[in-house]
């Protein structure tokens, strides 16, 4: 239940805040329907407390006027008080018939011979026959009018597709005059505007900002923080001049305040997209003020004749000869002066309400009320940036105009974004302080100082401060802005731009060009690479990831700015649908040695651009769709590494024509669909990682173990059978993968051998057994055997020291195949620098062997068992 002072504060402020939509004529206007009001209720008053007629006799030689004797009248007599005329005054009556009254006070006049009943019964008769019914109702007739009038003129106030929109912005208005922050826009535009004018005077220069009042207490609300906000960017004074330290130390808005005031940032917005999509409000307001205009012409149409025939004094003829003796009589209304006097007032309240109502039916046709523009605010610059509005919400603010001009400037500070922008800046250095940052830095796994931020509305000033960071990565920052003050990261080498269309002053930007070493941009099209990033003249590294090739169709290729300026790249490394190696390499031909391009399975049609880049020394083409090895592979003379995996090859019979690529040292071609590896692989001396992973091999050629400084070779997922005994010719062999072919064997030259072999992986294929013999594993440090079909394990794996401490990767079950001591020797863990206790230490004997969790499971059952 609502208390009625509750219900009486309700009322009030909704009365306030509708007062702000109504015009000066709109109050005039109800001024006008008040009076009305006011005016017919008087009159009807008076109508039933007084209302009738009075009503005299005509003699009947004044009703014939052809006669002359009526100009000649008889001459008056004294009247003589009767009982029949003068019954009604009770001192007449009292008064003796012998007495006569002094010669002045006697009575004069026509004698009637009427009874006072007689005068009623006349008045009554006249009253409802010879009174016109207008002057009978005009009073009832006014207060309907008026009535009807008042309801039409708050009608889009009350109307349900208008009112809750006409709620919801007056309640937007009221929260826009109460926010601390629209005082703080508004006061920055009362200094730039105030600045401007002493600069046109030729007056003294005003500081660089406002002044500000002294600093609040922390906790206190910032309501009255008017004057203290620095200024914001405008068009004349660019946001890059306002940097923080030439900002005064000023008090900002607290935490409370500062979120209430972005959510009415949003509140507008949605807002402003709501009423912008339609025009409803105008259109009944139109209506309204067009209903009142024809209500108005109605009123004038039937009032103007009839105000021809009220009249207050008239002739009546009763036919009540019989009973009175007279057959005319001459009526006049008991109210006639003051009825007239409220009847030409209230015609004169109708035609002013009615000139009103044209006046604004004729504004409305005249302006363009649907359309509103902040012109002035533009024109002085301080909130160049706000957007022409329209419909509804242009109407309402052009009926805000009517009421105060400053009720759309203070909106106006929440449908600036450079307003926004300003907040969003405070609310974020309130926020990220350098605290915070410096918690959220981590190492990464070069042993660098890295920072990551996501998704900010801005970068926070505190992030200048960090002096030690290397590695800056920014992801989902769209209004980035890299100032002046990195100047201070005097240790940042790396930075990532993930989706962050990042904006550099020219202070920063020197910075950039002379310490930035690597750069890594995403992006959504080449169109988005920011320009400045072809001016780095120190720039090492550059990666770039996107769509670089579909700007022009689909015969174009990718459209980069030039690379002259990139002296020093070394690293180039693209990802994204590259129909074109980029002509634009021949730029940095002389300093590119490593270029990656990741093509995300878009066919790479055109390599020549490779020929002009004599100098590289890796090449990875990953993901181009390659169905053999390109040709303009063989001008790269100094090329060591090749990557050519994830494309389509099926035959290698282009690797003859890399036998002058001399440098050349590793070779990869995994997840392809290579059947055969011709003999011509023989011919790549120089070769010491061969990747042949996941291709269709059967078998390998003897001319693969020729390559005696081949290093690591990896076979996994292919379809070999056998493994030749030739293998033990590659004495210089660390790393052997034959996971997941279908191996029944192995040969023994490879453990007799391959006495460098660390790595051994020959999992998931189809041993029975490891050959027997000799082995010369001495620095085998992993061997895999998991997913095969052995019994048992060899006895040899003793030798293997390096497998000791998890090394040997094996079914649980198969170590028990081992001898005891064997299998002990592997499970211990590797022996660590020990640090004597009181100067002695156990044997080795009684070192307790350790188990993993599925072992002693294991030996629990067995033991249940037995």
């Amino acid at each position: 239940m609502f208390t009625l002072s509750e219900l009486a504060s309700l009322h009030d402020r909704q009365g306030s805040y509708y007062r702000l939509l109504k015009p000066w004529w709109e109050v005039f206007m109800e001024y006008l329907v008040v009076l009305m009001l006011m005016v017919s209720v008087l009159a009807g008053t008076l109508l039933l407390s007084r209302d009738g007629v009075v009503c005299l006799p005509i003699h009947p030689q004044f009703q014939n006027h052809s006669s002359p004797s009526h100009l000649d009248p008889q001459p008056e007599t004294p009247l003589r008080p009767s009982r029949n005329s003068l019954t009604s005054d009770p001192h007449l009556t009292s008064t003796p018939s012998n007495h006569i009254p002094p010669p002045e006070t006697l009575p004069r006049g026509r004698r009637t011979h009427l009874d006072y009943q007689q005068y009623m019964y006349i008045s009554q008769v006249c009253y409802h026959e010879a009174l016109p019914w207008y002057s009978r109702y005009f009073p009832y007739v006014a207060l309907l009018q008026s009535l009807v009038l008042l309801a039409s003129g708050c009608f889009w106030f009350h109307f349900p597709l208008t009112s809750a929109r006409i709620e919801h912005f007056l309640a937007i208005l009221g929260k826009c005059c109460e926010s601390p922050w629209t005082s703080r826009a508004l006061s920055h535009t009362a200094w730039l505007e105030s600045t401007r004018t002493q600069a046109d005077e030729g007056g003294p220069t005003l500081p660089s900002a406002p002044p500000s009042r002294p600093t609040s207490i922390a906790g206190q609300s910032s309501l009255d923080s008017g004057t203290d906000s620095p200024p914001l960017p405008s068009k004349q004074e660019p946001a890059s001049t306002v940097t923080p330290d030439s900002r005064p130390q000023t008090a900002s808005l607290d935490r409370s305040d500062g979120e209430q005031a972005r959510a009415l940032f949003e509140r507008v917005r949605r807002f402003r997209a709501h009423c912008e999509s339609s025009d409803i409000i105008f259109r009944v307001y139109l209506a309204q003020t067009v209903l009142k205009v024809l209500k108005f012409l109605l009123i004038v149409s039937y009032t103007a004749p009839l105000l021809g025939s009220m009249s207050f004094t008239h002739t009546c003829q009763p036919q009540a000869h019989a009973l009175t003796g007279y057959s005319a009589f001459q009526c006049t209304h008991s109210l006639a002066s003051v009825l007239h006097k409220l009847l030409l007032a209230y015609v004169f309240l109708v035609s002013l309400f009615g000139v009103l109502g044209i006046y604004t039916l004729a504004w409305i046709c005249h302006r363009s009320l649907r359309r509103y523009s902040f012109q002035h605010l533009q024109e002085w610059g301080s909130m160049w940036d706000i957007p022409d509005l329209c419909n509804d919400l242009a109407f309402l603010l052009h009926m805000a105009d009517q009421y105060d001009p400053l009720l759309a400037q203070r909106l106006s500070v929440f449908l600036s974004p450079i307003s926004e922008t300003h907040l969003l800046e405070e609310n974020l250095e309130r926020q990220w302080g350098e605290a915070r940052l410096r918690s959220m830095t981590s190492t990464d796994p070069h042993g660098r100082t890295q920072l990551q931020l996501v998704a900010l509305p801005h970068l926070p000033c505190a992030l200048y401060s960090l002096s030690h960071l290397e590695v800056l990565k920014l992801e989902l920052i769209t209004e980035a802005k890299l100032t002046t003050q990195l100047s201070h990261m005097t240790s940042l080498r790396e930075l990532h731009l993930y989706h962050c269309p990042a904006v550099v002053e020219p202070g920063a930007l020197l910075m950039l060009q002379e310490r930035l070493e690597s750069l890594h941009l995403t992006f959504t099209l080449a169109t988005e690479i920011p320009s400045w990033v072809y001016t780095l003249r120190g720039l090492q590294e550059l990666h770039l990831t996107g769509r670089l090739g579909w700007e022009g169709g689909a015969g174009r290729g990718w459209v980069l700015g030039s690379l002259r300026q990139l002296r020093h790249l070394r690293v180039l490394a693209l990802q994204g649908a590259l129909q074109r190696v980029p002509a634009e390499l021949a730029e940095v031909a002389g300093s590119l040695l490593r270029l990656e391009i990741h093509n995300d399975g878009v066919r790479l049609l055109v390599l020549t651009a490779l020929r002009r880049t004599a100098g590289l020394v890796e090449l990875q083409l990953e993901g181009c769709q390659l169905e053999r090895l390109p040709s303009a592979l063989l001008t790269l003379t100094s090329l060591r590494c090749l990557d050519l995996r994830h494309n389509r090859l099926r035959t290698l019979e282009g690797l003859l024509g890399l036998q002058h690529l001399r440098r050349l040292t590793c070779l990869r071609l995994a997840h392809n669909r290579v059947l055969t590896l011709p003999p011509s692989v023989g011919m790549l001396r120089a070769l010491e990682v061969l990747d042949l992973r996941h291709n269709q091999l059967q078998s390998l050629p003897p001319a693969l173990f020729t390559l005696h400084r081949l290093r690591r070779l990896l076979l996994t997922g292919n379809l070999l059978e056998k493994l030749p005994p030739d293998v033990g010719s590659l004495l210089l062999l660390s790393e052997l993968d034959l996971s997941g072919n279908r191996l029944e064997s192995l040969p023994l030259a490879l453990f007799t051998h391959c006495m460098h072999l660390r790595t051994l992986n020959i999992a998931h294929n189809s041993l029975g057994a490891l050959p027997p013999g000799q082995w010369a594993l001495h620095e085998l440090s992993q061997l895999d055997l998991r997913g095969n079909s052995m019994d048992a394990l060899p006895a040899e794996l003793g030798s293997c020291v390096g497998l000791r401490g998890g090394g040997l990767l094996v079914e649980d079950w198969l170590l028990f195949s081992l001898p005891p001591l064997i299998r002990e020797f592997l499970l211990q863990p590797e022996t660590l620098p020990s640090t004597s206790t009181e100067g002695h230490s156990q044997p080795d004997l009684d070192i307790f062997p350790t188990f993993s969790a599925a072992q002693w499971s294991f030996l629990s059952a067995l033991e249940s068992q037995i």
